[in-house]
C-alpha cells in the first residue's frame, strides 16, 4: 500500500455532523490516496459516532461514516497537511490556536472548495437542530466541495 500523499483534517463544532460527513465523503471519493481525519472544537461529543440522522443520510448515498468524535489537538498542525473548517467559528478558533501564524497556509474554509453553483453559501450550516432536509443540504455541499478539493489535491494545487 502506497503512503497517502496528503493528510486532511477537516473541522466543525462538535464533530458529529459536518466534518465526520466530510471525512467519510472523501475518503469515499479518494480511496488510500489520502489520510482524512474529523476533529471538533468542542468536546460536547467526544468519544461518540456521527450523528445518527446524518450517518443514515449519507449511507443512503452510499457513504459510510464510522468516525468517533475527538477535539482538534495543537499537534494536529505539524501532522496534517490541510486543516478544513466548516463555518466562520470554526475557522476563528483553529486560527487563534495557531498565534503565531505558523500555520496559516495549512487552514482553509470548506466554502474555499465549492463549485460556483453554491458561490452565495458562506458557511456549511450545521444541521444538528434542524430536520432531514439541513443534513441533506449539507451532504450536497459536501460532496460539491469534496470533489473540488481533491481534484486540486490530485492537481498539485494543494
Amino acid at each position: 500500500m502506497t503512503k497517502p500523499n496528503k493528510k486532511v483534517l477537516f473541522i466543525c463544532l462538535g464533530n458529529i455532523c459536518r466534518s465526520p460527513a466530510a471525512h467519510g465523503i472523501l475518503e469515499h471519493i479518494a480511496g488510500s490516496e489520502l489520510e482524512v481525519e474529523s476533529a471538533g472544537t468542542s468536546a460536547y461529543h467526544v468519544g461518540e459516532k456521527a450523528d445518527a440522522r446524518m450517518r443514515k443520510a449519507a449511507s443512503e448515498r452510499g457513504i459510510n461514516l464510522n468516525s468517533i468524535s475527538r477535539g482538534f489537538k495543537i499537534k494536529d498542525f505539524e501532522y496534517y497537511d490541510l486543516i478544513i473548517t466548516m463555518d466562520d467559528s470554526n475557522y476563528f478558533n483553529i486560527t487563534n490556536l495557531d498565534y503565531q501564524n505558523e500555520f496559516k497556509s495549512k487552514i482553509f474554509k470548506m466554502t474555499s472548495f465549492l463549485s460556483e453553483k453554491y458561490s452565495d453559501v458562506k458557511e456549511i450550516p450545521d444541521p444538528y437542530y434542524g430536520g432531514s432536509q439541513g443534513f441533506e443540504f449539507v451532504l450536497d455541499l459536501l460532496e460539491d466541495a469534496c470533489k473540488n478539493l481533491l481534484d486540486k489535491i490530485k492537481k498539485g494545487e494543494l
